[in-house]
């Protein structure tokens, strides 16, 4: 069934945005109408609209779609500060720190109600309070806009090297990956439900971002996707190219990813950092029965890049311990990751001995 979508306007029109209406050179704070919490009071979403005084795109960039993956809500707020330079903006920018203001409010991940939003989109005016917030992002948000950018970070205790996920079915998306300068690009398909696949329906390009872990503020994190955000806006020509341009980094470009699980329930000590080229030889760590009856080791089942782990010391059978992006030559990748520039590749906030396993 086709989606009702609102056409896009001329540059020098008004954006309507919920009650709203704003000019080129005008800029302001929507709070979108999401309906009544059980107080009843209204529950708004807010938006920061800034328009340039010439013409350009028009590009959403969100954060909080999960309520408890801050790094995105301050990379917007840092945004924002950036007075000066968005001053020279061409097109328009919709900034959405929070998305799903009551899941932030719960500091949790889902709505009140367990469902996760980025399995409700395109949503209906007739759902369930999470369904009728989607609907409203896309009507007002997505059919406004030419690109996205998601702002996401890892689950709690599961911290995520900045990478940008893209889906491959764009050709633009890639382009767009590598623009923003993350260390790894995943080309990865769109699921039911999320705004990914609002937007690949659509055939507008979009950019996820995870980058960190849930409930923590992770400053390299913060200061890489900012750096992003705007290398995106520079190559869009949004805003003026950098007098002095950094070079190029350099990119893994991934299509394939998995996790390596638990043999088995114990303790986990990790011997491998985010960033690091691993192959089935690689020891990532290893399962101690924690009432010293032996260990196993863990390997990773391909060559490839860890770029997500837990950093719980437990473990059941079964559970997701490293993520790792499939790749060849995982050691020349490792190689760009560390000319990346981004520190999480060098770090490891739970370090432990490289000694050899116990017998």
């Amino acid at each position: 069934m086709a989606r009702a979508r609102k056409k896009a306007i001329p540059f020098g029109d008004p954006l309507i945005l919920g009650k709203e209406s704003f000019l080129p050179e005008d800029r302001g704070l929507v709070h979108l109408e999401v309906g009544h919490l059980i107080t009843h009071e209204l529950l708004t979403m807010p938006v920061h609209v800034i328009r340039g005084k010439l013409p350009g795109p028009r590009i959403f960039v969100s954060a909080a779609i999960h309520g408890d993956e801050l790094n995105g809500v301050e990379m917007i707020r840092r945004l924002l500060k950036k007075t000066r330079l968005l001053n020279r903006l061409r097109g328009d920018l919709l900034a959405i720190p929070v998305v799903n203001v009551p899941a932030f409010l719960g500091r949790s991940r889902y709505l009140p109600d367990r469902r996760d939003l980025n399995r409700l989109f395109p949503g209906s005016p007739e759902g369930s309070s999470g369904s009728r917030l989607a609907k409203l992002f896309v009507s007002e948000i997505v059919a406004q806009c030419s690109l996205g950018i998601d702002l996401h970070t890892g689950a709690v205790n599961r911290p995520n090297l900045p990478q940008i996920r893209v889906s491959p079915k764009l050709e633009k998306n890639r382009e767009l990956g590598v623009a923003f300068g993350a260390p790894v690009v995943m080309q990865t398909k769109t699921l039911e439900g999320s705004l990914r696949a609002v937007m690949e329906e659509q055939r507008k390009p979009m950019l996820m971002l995870e980058a960190g872990e849930a409930l923590r503020l992770d400053a390299n994190s913060i200061r890489f996707g900012l750096r992003g955000i705007l290398n995106v806006m520079r190559h869009l020509e949004m805003l003026p190219a950098e007098k002095s341009p950094a070079k190029q980094r350099p990119i893994v470009v991934s299509g394939e990813s998995y996790w390596a699980r638990a043999p088995r329930g114990g303790i986990l000590t990790p011997l491998v950092a985010l960033g690091k080229a691993v192959t089935p030889d690689t020891p990532l760590g290893f399962i101690a029965d924690p009432f010293g009856k032996g260990e196993s080791k863990i390997h990773p089942k391909e060559e490839g890049i860890v770029i997500g782990r837990t950093n719980l010391a437990i473990a059941d059978e079964g559970d997701g311990l490293f993520h790792i992006a499939v790749t060849k030559n995982a050691n020349a990748a490792a190689r760009k990751i560390r000319r990346s520039g981004t520190e999480l590749a060098e770090e490891d906030d739970h370090p432990v001995s490289d000694e050899p396993l116990l017998d």
